[in-house]
């Protein structure tokens, strides 16, 4: 396993030739404006690279040694100097050849971030609408594909109602520690965090993997007695001073209006209230059995 040990033609099962013997990874940076406009960074390629002169993604040929999302940010910083702390990862997009895949890693920017060429790869890099991008001459896979990246660019907060799913889970002797058994869950949503959804909640664009932002809604001895270390980065836990609905509310409420929420919840008043709102919902058991 060296660095670029994939650099290399490969044929996919369908016959076409692609770059990369261990597929390719390409990064989409998006930031959505106040009006909640995407804009995305594209590429474009220098005239002696395969379809030269068209617009697409930093991206290119995987290691052997690597995953897609460790690609693709390797590869926008050798070929627009983005580092990996400038964004953070919301999506993963695979359009799959048989024996042959390109992923695309969506990931969100705070801001337009200064990009420009940093090596011989590609002529211009620059931020473009969304509703931009198909007037522009494309890379024929990034066409191809931009129709389903293109729905899947909002970011996902999944609001949780930890009491809820904790009496569906129904552990024994729950009842009596709710705060341990409000520790335990939050202990297993870390890698849930950080290595993403493995199943898309129906209402959602059909993505590889999500990673979306959790807010972990706890009320009662829940609030009061769990462990307020923080597990991961894009965790945040809500302790409820009154009703752990009313704060589910809030913080549906206060998503930011490009935002897509996911509310996970039984209580059928509760899941009313959040839909009316504009929010997505399902059940304990969809969490349940990704843990």
């Amino acid at each position: 396993m060296v660095a670029k040990d994939g650099d290399g033609w490969a044929l996919c099962s369908r016959g076409h030739r692609h770059w990369g013997l261990h597929g390719a990874a390409g990064l989409l940076a998006v930031h959505h404006t106040l009006d909640g406009m995407p804009y995305v960074l594209l590429q474009k390629r220098a005239w002696w690279s395969h379809h030269g002169g068209t617009w697409g993604l930093p991206g290119g040929a995987c290691d052997s040694h690597e995953d897609a999302i460790s690609g693709a940010l390797r590869e926008a910083h050798e070929e627009a100097a983005l580092t990996a702390d400038l964004v953070r990862v919301q999506g993963l997009y695979v359009d799959d050849h048989g024996g042959w895949s390109y992923q695309t890693v969506i990931a969100q920017a705070e801001g337009l971030l200064d990009a420009e060429p940093a090596n011989g790869e590609s002529t211009d890099m620059r931020w473009m609408s969304a509703d931009e991008v198909t007037a522009q001459e494309l890379h024929p896979g990034f066409a191809d594909t931009w129709p389903g990246i293109r729905a899947a660019l909002n970011p996902l907060v999944v609001v949780l109602d930890v009491a809820n799913i904790i009496g569906a889970r129904a552990e024994h002797g729950w009842w009596r520690d709710r705060a341990g058994a409000a520790d335990r869950l939050l202990d297993e949503l870390a890698p849930l965090a950080s290595g993403g959804l493995r199943r898309t909640p129906e209402g959602l664009p059909d993505l590889a993997r999500w990673f979306p932002r959790l807010v972990v809604v706890l009320e009662g001895a829940a609030a009061r007695g769990a462990d307020s270390r923080v597990r991961d980065e894009h965790t945040t836990v809500v302790r409820a001073p009154g009703s752990g609905d009313d704060a589910i509310v809030d913080a549906v409420r206060g998503r930011r209006p490009w935002e897509k929420v996911l509310v996970v919840t039984a209580d059928r008043e509760l899941r009313q209230r959040v839909a009316s709102l504009g929010a997505l919902v399902t059940g304990p058991r969809w969490l349940l059995g990704q843990l």
